[in-house]
């Protein structure tokens, strides 16, 4: 058996170190043999980096690495071409400073390589070094770009950083066109895709592959993969926590695929929860907790969403494929940072329909984004443990009474919409009860605010603001919200709050 990856990005490495390799290459020959300017957008720790270090491989003409695969039977030449490799993956870009220093260190690299003098300007520079190497070695130049992105989403708020960074980046890519005739290909990654007017302009070319059908499983593991290559670890798996290899099989599903970056898309899993879990043999949020990013918790904030709002949300092409407009719906930088995924996708309407993708991301998220709605408190009168159990033994007292106690900490008061803030917040601590909820439930005579549902008992919710918890009571009852669950043998609470404008806090409860 050959060695889970765990981490590995260096195609080389994995050859040569007896790794499991997932063979990509035949769409790999099938994009290095088409002179373009490729642009392909994934989620973090999804591949991109691999996918560039095999390119590059590819180009050097390192025959040997590749024995075996799929692309051996369909190269012949094996030619080598000068290889421009950038990565803007590990550098910190808290200045602009910093960045120019970790671009001008790559330059000068190239530059010591083919004798050139460094020149003022981030772009003369590339400019000079792609005409050098061309020159100097009689073959077309490949510029592979990792993670060209990351100066500009370390910055996400510092508009001014971030514009200044942008400035640079653009004139940088736009050598891409003006040495169009010198460059064999060019191949661009990045998390998210900012928009041709805002960095890409001048690079009239760029060939987006992202949601191609034909590219869509060029980063990722799909089901096949894992039968073909990985079944026997899947069966020291199942082994391990004592259940059949199938039922390892249905529960990798559930936690780690579910991705799909086409209208029409294999199932895919995340490649590196997947490799995670078979490594540790332990099924966890192990990609989730590679490093989630605070500004997203922050963006679903500051637009009042709840997390149901991002249950079978709508947006047409145009508007996944950028986030220049995120200010104004963070839904597109969502669906790029691989929170969200494609479901589904309406022919007539020209819409997709977006869901998060699985059991892990479906636990964590709301996990993750609680953290900023529940102040964390030392032997306080909330406590999510008690909570927990409060809510699944039945007991609304104490339920409502740590709630109070929550809205009433000075420091941490309901702010924006105070109804809808605080049945975010009831829909995502059920979320991380693993219990069912839904939020805004709708009825033939209106609209429930919040619906929980543990294996005993059903929370029937209607919040006011500056009313009585009596007249949101009242509405459960004249409005029947409970008939649904009339059938249900769980025993079923209605509770009415209501909200004080005033004090921005919760002033009273009532429970029937």
């Amino acid at each position: 058996m050959k060695k889970i990856p765990i981490g590995i990005q260096a195609f080389s490495s994995l050859i040569k170190e007896g790794f499991v390799y997932l063979d990509k290459t035949d769409m790999i020959y099938t994009l290095a043999n088409n002179k373009a300017c490729y642009f392909l957008s994934r989620p973090r720790r999804f591949g991109k980096s691999l996918t560039l270090s095999t390119l590059h491989e590819y180009f050097d003409g390192q025959k040997d690495l590749f024995k075996g695969l799929k692309i051996e039977k369909l190269e012949t030449k094996w030619e080598k071409y000068p290889v421009l490799h950038f990565d803007f993956n590990s550098a910190k870009y808290d200045s602009i400073e910093n960045f120019q220093n970790t671009l001008n260190s790559k330059l000068e690299d190239y530059e010591t390589e083919y004798g050139l003098q460094a020149k003022k300007e981030f772009s003369t520079r590339f400019e000079k070094i792609i005409e050098a190497a061309n020159n100097q070695t009689g073959k077309e130049v490949v510029v592979l770009v990792d993670e060209y992105d990351k100066p500009l989403l370390n910055n996400i708020g510092n508009t001014d950083l971030q514009d200044k960074i942008r400035t640079e980046l653009k004139a940088f890519y736009g050598v891409l066109k003006t040495c169009d005739k010198q460059i064999k290909m060019a191949f661009i990654t990045g998390v998210t895709k900012f928009s041709k007017v805002s960095l890409f302009s001048d690079v009239n070319n760029l060939t987006d592959i992202s949601q191609e059908r034909e590219f869509s499983t060029l980063c990722g593991i799909t089901e096949k993969e894992i039968h073909e290559q990985l079944d026997d670890y899947v069966q020291l798996m199942a082994d391990e926590n004592g259940i059949t290899k199938d039922e390892c099989y249905k529960e990798l599903k559930k936690w780690y695929e579910g991705y799909h970056f086409s209208k029409e898309c294999v199932d895919i899993y995340n490649p590196f929860g997947l490799m995670k879990a078979l490594y540790h043999k332990d099924f966890d949020e192990y990609w989730f907790e590679s490093g989630t990013p605070t500004f997203l918790v922050k963006e679903i904030k500051k637009h009042n969403m709840k997390l149901s709002d991002l249950d079978n949300v709508r947006r047409t092409e145009q508007q996944l494929a950028k986030i220049d407009n995120f200010n104004n719906d963070p839904v597109p930088l969502l669906y790029q940072s691989g929170y969200l995924t494609i479901k589904g996708y309406d022919n007539f309407l020209k819409r997709y329909t977006l869901s998060m993708p699985n059991k892990e991301i479906g636990e964590a998220f709301p996990k993750f984004i609680l953290n900023f709605n529940i102040p964390k408190t030392d032997g306080g009168d909330f406590d999510i443990t008690n909570f927990i159990e409060d809510v699944y033994n039945g007991d609304y007292k104490g339920f409502m009474k740590r709630l109070m106690a929550m809205f009433a900490d000075d420091s941490y008061q309901i702010v924006g919409e105070a109804e809808l803030y605080f049945q975010n917040v009831t829909y995502l601590i059920f979320k991380l009860l693993g219990f069912y909820a839904e939020a805004e439930r709708t009825t033939s005579d209106g609209r429930i605010d919040a619906v929980v549902k543990t294996p005993q008992y059903i929370y029937v919710f209607e919040f006011k603001l500056d009313k009585t918890a009596q007249e949101a009571l009242e509405q459960i009852n004249s409005k029947e919200y409970t008939l649904p669950f009339s059938a249900d043998g769980r025993k079923l609470f209605k509770i009415g709050v209501s909200f004080s404008s005033e004090t921005r806090k919760i002033a009273e409860w009532v429970t029937e």
